[in-house]
């Protein structure tokens, strides 16, 4: 005989598969950890900080 599936569980089983997939997918797209991100702020600001040094009078010196 062919053994009973409960539809319930079935169909819960495929929607906590697919929500894995998207989390997986969402991981690879925005994962970076706290130190990546404090990294790229502090090269920002860095990168700012050497941009204000050639400002000459309020004015930009290019």
């Amino acid at each position: 005989m062919v053994d009973v599936v409960n539809l319930k569980r079935f169909k819960k089983r495929a929607e906590r598969e697919a929500a894995a997939k998207l989390a997986d997918v969402n991981r690879a797209r925005f994962g970076r950890t706290k130190s990546q991100r404090a990294i790229d702020d502090h090269r920002v600001s860095r990168a700012n900080e050497l941009l204000d040094q050639h400002v000459i009078g309020g004015e930009d010196a290019s």
